[in-house]
Parts: C-alpha cells; sequence; structure tokens
C-alpha cells in the first residue's frame, strides 16, 4: 500500500499551527482537510482526553454557528493522536485563509460555561468532559497563533528532502 500523504510528512518538525493536509475533488467541487495542530508531535504531551472531547464539542458548535463559515464546514474532529484536529471545509483555500476563524473559536471557549452536547443523551460518553482543561488548552494554541502568525512554520508543512534509492524505493525517515 502507499503511505497516505499525512504520513510522509516528517512529524518530528511539525510545530503547532494550521496546515493544508489534502485537497480532494468531489462530485460538486472541491474540500480542503486541514492540521489543526495544537502539540508538537512526539514532543510534547498529548492534549488531555477529556479535554480534547470538550474541545470538539465546543469548536464543532462554534465552527457550525458561524454564520459566515457555517455552510462551508463539513467536519471537525479530533487526530487519534490527539495532537490536533482534522478541520474539512468545502472548497480550497489556504492555510492562512482560515486562521481568523479559527483564532475566534479557540478564544470563544474561554468564555463557555458548559461543553453543548454534554449529555447522555447528545454524546457517547457524557461523563468524559474537562472545561477547564480545554480552555487552558484552547488559550494557549490561541495565544501560539497569535504570536506566530507572521511565521511560515504556522502555516506550511515542514520539508524535508527524502532518500530515493536508485530503484526508486523512497525511505520516509531520512
Amino acid at each position: 500500500m502507499d503511505l497516505i500523504p499525512s504520513f510522509s510528512v516528517d512529524h518530528r518538525a511539525i510545530v503547532p499551527g494550521i496546515f493544508t493536509s489534502r485537497v480532494d475533488t468531489v462530485e460538486n467541487g472541491t474540500v480542503t482537510t486541514y492540521d489543526v495542530r495544537l502539540m508538537r508531535p512526539n514532543i510534547e504531551p498529548v492534549v488531555d482526553v477529556a479535554a480534547m472531547h470538550s474541545l470538539e464539542h465546543i469548536i464543532a458548535t462554534y465552527l457550525r454557528n458561524d454564520p459566515d463559515w457555517k455552510d462551508e464546514v463539513i467536519y471537525w474532529g479530533p487526530m487519534g493522536c490527539l495532537t490536533g484536529f482534522y478541520l474539512i471545509l468545502k472548497g480550497n483555500r489556504p492555510s492562512r485563509e482560515i486562521y481568523d476563524l479559527l483564532l475566534r473559536a479557540f478564544r470563544s471557549v474561554e468564555t463557555c460555561q458548559s461543553v453543548p452536547g454534554a449529555t447522555a443523551k447528545n454524546c457517547g460518553y457524557y461523563r468524559m468532559h474537562n472545561l477547564d482543561m480545554a480552555k487552558w488548552y484552547a488559550a494557549r494554541f490561541a495565544d501560539h497563533l497569535a504570536a506566530n502568525a507572521d511565521k511560515p512554520e504556522t502555516f506550511e508543512y515542514p520539508k524535508t528532502e527524502r532518500l530515493v534509492t536508485e530503484d526508486g524505493q523512497h525511505f520516509y525517515d531520512s
């Protein structure tokens, strides 16, 4: 099997930021998957599971209610590695163009008094939420975005040279 593009990025060099992970052509146009990375993979501890769950609920609710973006949002959800989220939007915009939206979304967590949909009726495991920690992670990420908005590494995956043998074999850890 071919290595999927998101696994061919050198995770040792990824910093918190907003990255275009992939662009796909679909029946009605284009959709873009963004890698919204809160933590440095394999360097910083992952996001606390309960806080990640709360951030999923809060930011999904925010994005799907934003008057300018709600019709563009297809998906917001956590990465399996718990270092960030995936955002899938209709269209194909550079990651810098969704900076303001995501900064507002993460800043909105600060004013939350409760986690939307955190009931037995609305959530698959409503007991696993941590609003206080979600606020801490959201503020940390928003502050990082604000402080690093002028840096290319906040919006562009790290580029590395890949060793290719004479017979065309790629080495992804080179």
